[in-house]
């Protein structure tokens, strides 16, 4: 049996008052409870909407980029995402064809033409509702930036000063047998 921290929502003394708990309780019931902290890893969403969601046709062309000011966000025919560290690597990596999956996959776009290593051009493969802040994943794409964020890197320091120390720490996003 074990118990999974989910490091994104480490805050406010949380895990302080969770880790005792279950330590607590799985001796009290005799069950042999290990603990996993999940680490967070980078996170790749779009941006901020000007209005309500947005429509995504299939067969739209639309750009995809990086944010360039705090009024370039999500409108009809754009797709923004905040100039991040990771995020201007993702857009960076990205090349003709590469396939970008928005919400869980529940929306996918392929690059049909890249303008700069921060502006794309993609035409809508499986459309829906986008709103802000979904999530952004491009499986078959390498992206250059690190496994590690200084959160995860905080949030392990943390798990391993627990008492007793947690059992398991897993990354999140890993690409090659160097992230590990």
């Amino acid at each position: 049996d074990i118990f999974r921290l989910n490091c994104s929502h480490r805050r406010g003394g949380d895990f302080e008052r969770v880790y005792p708990l279950i330590r607590k309780h799985s001796k009290e019931l005799g069950v042999n409870v290990a603990c996993l902290g999940d680490l967070q890893g980078p996170k790749f969403r779009v941006g901020e909407l000007a209005a309500d969601p947005i429509p995504l046709k299939n067969g739209d062309v639309l750009e995809f980029g990086i944010c360039k000011d705090d009024n370039d966000t999500i409108k009809p025919g754009r797709i923004t995402m905040k100039p991040t560290i990771e995020q201007n690597a993702l857009v960076e990596a990205c090349k003709v064809g590469t396939v970008l999956l928005i919400e869980d996959g529940l929306m996918e776009v392929k690059v049909t033409e890249k303008i700069s290593s921060t502006e794309l051009k993609v035409e809508v493969i499986r459309g829906g509702k986008l709103k802000a802040r979904k999530g952004v994943n491009v499986p078959d794409l390498e992206i250059d930036c690190a496994a590690l964020t200084s959160k995860d890197i905080e949030d392990a320091e943390f798990l391993l000063q627990l008492d007793p120390p947690i059992e398991y720490i897993c990354v999140s996003f890993v690409q090659k047998g160097q992230d590990l």
